[in-house]
C-alpha cells in the first residue's frame, strides 16, 4: 500500500462521494434531537480569507461531531448579498450589481465546497434574490400592521462618498462611516424607523436567558439599551404657556440648577430666542447642524454653547434660570434638554466654568462640616443634601425618591425609566436592496403593497451615477403607480432597507429556505429553532445580534413563532493575524511592509533603510500580510489548513498564522496515515476491534491511554469547543500507538480505530480514507462518537516516588488503590528504601497516596 499521504486526490475524490450520497441532507424525520449550528453567513465579496477559513470550520466540527452523537443536523449556508459595494461596482465598472454580486456567489460557494465543510447546499439563500425579499417586505409589513414601522423627519448620518443615509451605529468613534471611512455629515430626511424602543426593556431583560453567550457581549448589549431611571421634570418657560421637559436620573440636585439648555435642533430653540439673539443662534445652529453626533458628544472636545436670551422658572425654586443652547445635547436623546447643575455633573461643570455660569453646592460630602461654597470640581458622589430647602439633611439617595413624590404631587413631575437605545433608522438611498413596500397615496397616505403583489423587485434598468439621492427615484415608470386602496395615483417608496433588516431574520428562512407559499412553516421553524450554536465575530455584538433579537420577538408577538430567544449559544471567534512590519516614523498605509520584503535577520524598510516594528496584525491588503486560502490548500492540504486553525489557539482568541505549525500539522497527519497504513499491510494485526479484553500490562497501558483520550477529547469538544487541546489529546494516543509493542493486539487495533473516529470532525477527508481502508463500507462521518469506559481508566499498578528527606531516591512499581499503611510498607521493604534508611532513626514518614512516600530521617 502507498504510504504516502495525498491530500489532493482524497479530498477530491471524498467530496465527491459525499455530494454523490447526500451525506450532508438535513434529515427530515424528528426521531432524533435536534441540534442547529451555523456560522453568520458572508457578504459575497468574492474571494475566501483565512477568517473565513476559521469560522466555518468550527462551526463544520461542531456540525460533524453533532451528528456522530446521534442529533439530527441543521448546517446551512447563505449570501448577505445586499449592500454599498455591488452598487459601487457597478458604478465603478459599468457592471449590473446583481451580476457582480453572482458571480462573486459562484466564486465563493466553490471556494467553500472545497474546503469540504459539511453543508446542505439545498438550504441556500441569498438575500439579493427576489424568492428571499419578498419574505424580508412581508416581514416589513407584519412591522408597519403592528405599529412598529414609521416615518419621520429627523438630523441623520449621510455618508457623502456612498451618498447614503447611516444608523449611529455604522458610524465610529472618529466620526466615519464604517463603510466608505469619509467624514459622516448630518443632513435633515424624511426617513422610515422600526421601533424598537417598544422591546428594550425586553431586550433587556432577556439577557437573563442566554447563559450560553459571552459575558462581555451581553454587558454590550446592556449597555447600548442604556436602562437608566430617574425623573422626569417640567420647567415653565418666562412669558410662555408653554414648558420645557427634562429628564435626569439625579433628581437629588434639582435646587442646583443654575441653567436648562435645549438642543440647537429642538422646536422650542426659534421660540424661546429672544430678538436680540436671533441672529447669533441662527449662526450657532446651522454649524452645529453640520457635525455629526460623535463630534458634538465626544468627551475630549470643547462644549460649545450661546444664551437664547429666554429664561425658564425652577419650578421648586421659583427662581428664573437664562436657557442655552449647546451642541453637546442631541434632541434624539431623552427631552431633547437638559437641566445644567454644575457642581455635581462634570460636564455641566466644564461648560458653566467657560461661560462664567453660577455654581451652586446642594450636596456634601457626609463627613463634610459645612458645603463648600466654590467647589474646584464637580462632585458627583452620594452625600447629604444642603441648599435645598424642605430637603436638607437627607440622603441624596432618599432625598431622589422624596424630590419626585413632591414633584408629582405639585404638578411639575414625575418618576421615569428611560433608555439610551434608540429607534432603528432603517431607510436607505441606494438602489441595492430590499425596495420598502410603501406607496404613498395622496388621499389615504403610506399604504402597504398587497401581499399578492409582493416582491416589489428591483428594476433592471436603472442609471447608476452616484450622485445623491435613491437611483429608483429617477426611474418614472417605476415609481408612478396607482394607490392599492383608493385607486388614485400614487408614488413608490423609492428608499431600500438597511442590509441589516435581511440579516435579522435569515436564520429562520433557513429552516425552511424552499418555501414559496409562506415566509416559513411555523412548525419547521418551532421545531429547529433556537439556533443552538452560532458562530460569528465580535464586531457583530450591538447591531446584527440585537436587531436579531429584536425581529424573533416581533414575530413571535405576531403568532409566527413560540421562542423567545432567537441563539441558545455564542462563539465569538477571534481574528487571524499575520506577520508584518510596521515603520513607526511613516502614517497611513505607507507604514506597513510586507514580510516578504523584509529580511527577519534584520528587519528594515526597504526604501529607507528605516528599524521596523516586528508584530502580528489582522490579515489584510494594506498590510500586506494575508494568506490565500487556495495557496494552502494547494501545499498542505484542506485537512491540514483546518487542523491549523483549530490547533493554534482556542476559537475565541486571536490566531498567529505561523508556516511552520501549519508544517507541523502536515507532519502530524503523515503520522497518523502511515500508522494506519502500516497497520493495514500487517498480516499479523488483529483486524478484532471489539469485546477484547486486555491481557498484558502493556495492554492494559493502551486500553487506558486509548480511554482517556476518548474522555478527553469528547470533554474539550462537546459544549466548550476547545479544538485546539482536543487535538492535542489527539497526538497523545497517536504516539501512545506509535510506542506501543502489541501492534498485533486486538487493543492496538481498537486504538487505530479510536484515533480515526475522533479525528473525523476535524480531518474529515483523511479520516474517511483511512476508515475505508480498515474495510469499513460506510462513511465515518455516520459512525457513533464513542464514550469512554471508567473501568479501563484506572491503573492496575502505579508508580511510587521513594524520597529521603524530601530528595528523590527512586521510583517503585506497586498495586493501585492500597491505603497508607500499605503504601509505607511496601516503600520501607524496598531496595530503593533501604538503601538509604537502614540503621537510620526515621523521625517521620510523609505518605502522598498514590504518589511518593518521604522519609524524614535524623
Amino acid at each position: 500500500m502507498d504510504t504516502r499521504y495525498n491530500p489532493g486526490e482524497i479530498e477530491q475524490k471524498w467530496q465527491n462521494k459525499w455530494l454523490e450520497i447526500g451525506l450532508d441532507k438535513t434529515p427530515t424525520d424528528s426521531n432524533k434531537p435536534k441540534f442547529y449550528t451555523l456560522s453568520m453567513f458572508p457578504y459575497p465579496s468574492g474571494s475566501l480569507h483565512m477568517g473565513h477559513v476559521r469560522n466555518y470550520t468550527i462551526t463544520d466540527v461542531i456540525a460533524r461531531l453533532k451528528r456522530m452523537q446521534g442529533y439530527r443536523v441543521l448546517h446551512p449556508m447563505g449570501w448577505d448579498a445586499f449592500g454599498l459595494p455591488a452598487e459601487n461596482a457597478a458604478i465603478n465598472r459599468g457592471v449590473p450589481p446583481s451580476k457582480w454580486t453572482y458571480q462573486n456567489i459562484d466564486q465563493m460557494r466553490g471556494q467553500l465546497k472545497s474546503l469540504g465543510l459539511s453543508i446542505d447546499w439545498d438550504c441556500e439563500v441569498a438575500t439579493c434574490s427576489p424568492d428571499y425579499y419578498k419574505w424580508t417586505q412581508w416581514i416589513f409589513l407584519q412591522f408597519f400592521q403592528a405599529g412598529l414601522a414609521y416615518q419621520k423627519e429627523a438630523a441623520v448620518n449621510w455618508d457623502p462618498i456612498d451618498q447614503t443615509v447611516l444608523a449611529n451605529e455604522q458610524v465610529d468613534n472618529e466620526g466615519r462611516s464604517w463603510r466608505s471611512g469619509a467624514i459622516v455629515e448630518r443632513k435633515l430626511l424624511r426617513q422610515w424607523f422600526l421601533k424598537i424602543t417598544d422591546y428594550a426593556e425586553e431586550l433587556l431583560k432577556d439577557l437573563d436567558k442566554l447563559p450560553g453567550w459571552p459575558e462581555r457581549v451581553k454587558t454590550m448589549q446592556a449597555n447600548w439599551i442604556g436602562k437608566s431611571t430617574g425623573a422626569y421634570l417640567e420647567f415653565p418657560i418666562v412669558g410662555m404657556d408653554e414648558k420645557i421637559g427634562v429628564y435626569t436620573t439625579r433628581p437629588d440636585t434639582v435646587y442646583g440648577v443654575s441653567y436648562v439648555v435645549l438642543a440647537p435642533e429642538h422646536p422650542l430653540t426659534e421660540r424661546v430666542t429672544t430678538e436680540a439673539r436671533q441672529t447669533e443662534v441662527e449662526t450657532f445652529v446651522k454649524e452645529v447642524s453640520n457635525q455629526t453626533e460623535l463630534e458634538r458628544t465626544a468627551e475630549d472636545r470643547p462644549k460649545r454653547g450661546i444664551p437664547t436670551g429666554g429664561k425658564v422658572i425652577n419650578p421648586f425654586t421659583g427662581e428664573e434660570v437664562p436657557i442655552w443652547i449647546a451642541d453637546y445635547v442631541l434632541y434624539e436623546y431623552g427631552t431633547g434638554a437638559v437641566m445644567g447643575v454644575p457642581a455635581h455633573d462634570a460636564r455641566d461643570f466644564k461648560f458653566a466654568k467657560q461661560q462664567d455660569l453660577p455654581i451652586k453646592v446642594v450636596i456634601a460630602r457626609a463627613d463634610a462640616a459645612d458645603a463648600v461654597l466654590i467647589p474646584h470640581e464637580a462632585y458627583t458622589e452620594p452625600g447629604i443634601v444642603v441648599n435645598s430647602d424642605i430637603f436638607n439633611g437627607m440622603s441624596s439617595v432618599d432625598a431622589k425618591v422624596a424630590i419626585v413624590e413632591y414633584a408629582q404631587k405639585q404638578g411639575f413631575g414625575q418618576a421615569r425609566v428611560q433608555y439610551r437605545l434608540r429607534d432603528w433608522l432603517i431607510s436607505r438611498q441606494r438602489y441595492w436592496g430590499a425596495p420598502i413596500p410603501i406607496i404613498h397615496c395622496p388621499n389615504c397616505g403610506a399604504v402597504p403593497v398587497p401581499d399578492q403583489d409582493l416582491p416589489v423587485e428591483l428594476p433592471e434598468n436603472v442609471e447608476f451615477s452616484g450622485r445623491g439621492g435613491s437611483p429608483l427615484a429617477q426611474l418614472e415608470s417605476w415609481v408612478n403607480v396607482d394607490c392599492p386602496s383608493c385607486g388614485t395615483p400614487g408614488k413608490r417608496e423609492t428608499d431600500t432597507m438597511d442590509t441589516f433588516i435581511d440579516s435579522s431574520w435569515y436564520y429562520l428562512r433557513f429552516t425552511d429556505a424552499k418555501n414559496d407559499r409562506q415566509v416559513f412553516d411555523s412548525t419547521k421553524v418551532n421545531d429547529w429553532m433556537p439556533v443552538n450554536q452560532y458562530v460569528g465575530g465580535i464586531e457583530h455584538a450591538i447591531l446584527h445580534l440585537l436587531y436579531s433579537r429584536f425581529f424573533t420577538k416581533v414575530l413571535r408577538d405576531r403568532g409566527l413563532l413560540n421562542f423567545d430567544e432567537p441563539f441558545q449559544h455564542l462563539l465569538t471567534q477571534g481574528m487571524v493575524q499575520g506577520l508584518t512590519y510596521m515603520n513607526p516614523n511613516k502614517g497611513g498605509k505607507d507604514k506597513w511592509i510586507a514580510s516578504s520584503l523584509v529580511n527577519p535577520a534584520d528587519p528594515r524598510d526597504p526604501e529607507t533603510g528605516e528599524p521596523l516594528q516586528k508584530l502580528y496584525a489582522t490579515m489584510s491588503k494594506s498590510k500586506g500580510n494575508g494568506v490565500v486560502p487556495e495557496d494552502v490548500i494547494a501545499k498542505y492540504g484542506v485537512d491540514t489548513a483546518r487542523m491549523f486553525v483549530l490547533f493554534k489557539a482556542p476559537p475565541e482568541k486571536d490566531l498567529e498564522w505561523d508556516e511552520a505549525d501549519v508544517e507541523g500539522q502536515f507532519r502530524f497527519l503523515n503520522r497518523v496515515w502511515r500508522l494506519v497504513t502500516d497497520f493495514v499491510d500487517n498480516p499479523q494485526s488483529s483486524k478484532k476491534f471489539k469485546n477484547q479484553e486486555p491481557k498484558s500490562k502493556i495492554e492494559k497501558d493502551l486500553r487506558r491511554a486509548i480511554h482517556t483520550a476518548i474522555k478527553e477529547v469528547s470533554e474539550d469538544v462537546d459544549g466548550e469547543y476547545q479544538f485546539n487541546t482536543a487535538i492535542s489529546e489527539l497526538m497523545k494516543l497517536s504516539n501512545a500507538l506509535a510506542d506501543a509493542s502489541c501492534k498485533d493486539s486486538p487493543i492496538y487495533a481498537e486504538g487505530i480505530q479510536t484515533l480515526i473516529l475522533m479525528l473525523a470532525p476535524f480531518a474529515p477527508h483523511i479520516a474517511e480514507e483511512l476508515w475505508h481502508l480498515l474495510g469499513n463500507d460506510s462513511s465515518v462521518h455516520t459512525a457513533s462518537w464513542l464514550k469512554h469506559n471508567p473501568e479501563a481508566l484506572i491503573a492496575d499498578e502505579i508508580t511510587l516516588v521513594i524520597q529521603v528527606n524530601g530528595k528523590k531516591r527512586g521510583d517503585l512499581q506497586v498495586p493501585a488503590q492500597l491505603d497508607k499503611a500499605e503504601l509505607e510498607k511496601y516503600a520501607r521493604e524496598s531496595d530503593v528504601a533501604q538503601r538509604h534508611i537502614e540503621n537510620k532513626t526515621i523521625k517521620k514518614v510523609i505518605v502522598v497516596p498514590n504518589k511518593l512516600v518521604n522519609f524524614v530521617i535524623g
